[in-house]
């Protein structure tokens, strides 16, 4: 089984954070979405035939598409590789975007789940964001996808804002709960360069929370998410009744999956490989039979730091027999002697095969993660 992983480039306007590859230049949008369809039948060997279980439209906004335009490339994919029938095809979307005749019609042309980027429901935090929703629309959206008929929605939000108390994200955790949402994406800020956010913090415009700040942010959503009956099966990402991003989580067990558009990242399980972050650069590449990625091989040590850096981070764990057969007996005994301190000091959980990380491991897993690994 194998994922398509799709990025549309395109934003209406740039959010002060993102540092995820995208361009304001929509005048670009019907030239990318010929080259997008002509990356696919070049690279339609990539996953060697084997069966496509998840689609993923991500972004950039991919909601700047029209319904006609997101039918046409499903349609172009379906032609191309064997996709399931039931394939889980998720589609990134802003709540403003979603009108209920949109909604409609994105869901004719193949859309089953929706990944709604709501970050904030406190208006001065997606103002400060330079969002383009207000919080009622962001509710709006989700109540108008219910009743069209999507039943697998996931919501995005983001903790660790600057200025955002306790009291505030606890309210975004309770309004989002009561809604008819299946999955929930938690992130806490990052300030990548490149960005408004970084820049302002840099210049001291603006202030990070402290660290007890983050850290009882964090405690509050694994509270509020067991209380709401949604299952923490990923550091980030929680789910009711297992409705798992089946796309993300193939991400962390390891399948291939090809990415197609500019910045897309793609995985054969033996190298990866990455598309130009240009949309105008990849456009003319593909135009003219040019390169318009770069692949790296990976070594037996990528592979293992790969598998520990995907695998710790979700409820399934690490397998000590997988690394075993994987890696063999010296990669395995370097991982438990690496693993002893975490275990003695209750950090990590050992069940037969599998170890996982327990809550107070949770907190400091990037250390725990780095020290499993071979640097």
């Amino acid at each position: 089984m194998a994922g398509i992983y799709i990025h549309i480039p395109f934003c209406r306007q740039k959010c002060y954070y993102c540092d995820f590859y995208k361009t304001v230049n929509t005048t670009l949008k019907p030239k990318f979405l010929l080259s997008l369809k002509a990356e696919a039948k070049v690279r339609k060997n990539y996953l060697r035939n084997e069966a496509v279980e998840t689609i993923y439209f991500g972004g950039g906004t991919p909601s700047v598409l029209e319904a006609r335009e997101l039918a046409d490339i499903l349609k172009h994919l379906n032609g191309l590789f064997e996709v399931q029938e039931n394939a889980e095809i998720t589609f990134e979307a802003n709540p403003d975007d979603l009108t209920p005749a949109y909604l409609e019609a994105i869901k004719q042309a193949g859309i089953n789940r929706l990944s709604v980027g709501i970050q904030a429901l406190q208006n001065r935090h997606l103002q400060k964001m330079n969002r383009r929703h207000d919080a009622s629309q962001a509710i709006e959206a989700i109540q108008n996808a219910a009743k069209i008929g999507f039943n697998n929605i996931s919501v995005d939000l983001i903790y660790g804002l600057p200025g955002l108390t306790e009291t505030e994200w606890e309210d975004s955790l309770n309004q989002v709960f009561d809604l008819p949402v299946q999955h929930l994406s938690a992130y806490h800020l990052t300030y990548h360069e490149g960005t408004a956010f970084y820049t302002w913090l840099k210049k001291g415009t603006l202030r990070e929370l402290s660290e007890t700040e983050s850290v009882n942010q964090f405690e509050i959503l694994i509270d509020k998410a067991a209380l709401a009956g949604f299952e923490q099966y990923e550091i980030s990402n929680f789910a009711r009744n297992e409705l798992y991003s089946q796309h993300n989580t193939s991400y962390w067990q390891g399948k291939k999956y090809l990415g197609l558009g500019p910045s897309a990242h793609s995985f054969d399980q033996q190298s990866r490989r990455w598309n130009t972050s240009h949309v105008e650069s990849y456009i003319k590449a593909i135009d003219n039979g040019l390169a318009f990625s770069e692949e790296e091989i990976l070594s037996e040590k990528d592979r293992y730091n790969e598998y520990i850096l995907t695998r710790i981070r979700t409820k399934w764990g690490v397998s000590l027999t997988a690394i075993n057969e994987l890696f063999g007996e010296e990669m395995k005994s370097y991982f438990l002697t690496q693993l002893a301190k975490y275990a003695d000091a209750g950090l990590v959980n050992q069940e037969n095969d599998r170890i996982t990380l327990p809550r107070k491991g949770l907190f400091v897993s990037d250390e725990i993660m780095t020290d499993l690994m071979i640097i």
